[in-house]
């Protein structure tokens, strides 16, 4: 699978408020949750959407795995 490689500037503006598209970020993968009812109107509970979640799944009660049943977008750019 080829993936595009997003910046964090990308991400953020999918963050499903301000535009309909809704991407989260995951372990340095961009995935689409825009069709998701978990992240409506650009929130997961206190988490918003166009951003890296990674830490915050760290405190999740739920499993990494249910993140991988989303569609991938792209891979993460480092920031330098």
């Amino acid at each position: 699978m080829i993936m595009r490689d997003i910046t964090i500037e990308e991400l953020r503006q999918c963050d499903g408020i301000q535009t309909s598209c809704t991407w989260i970020a995951y372990k340095g993968t961009v995935y689409d949750v825009s069709h998701s009812e978990l992240f409506a109107h650009g929130k997961h509970y206190n988490h918003r959407c166009g951003a890296d979640l990674t830490d915050a799944m760290a405190k999740a009660p739920h499993v990494e795995a249910l993140i991988y049943r989303f569609p991938v977008v792209g891979k993460l750019i480092p920031v330098s």
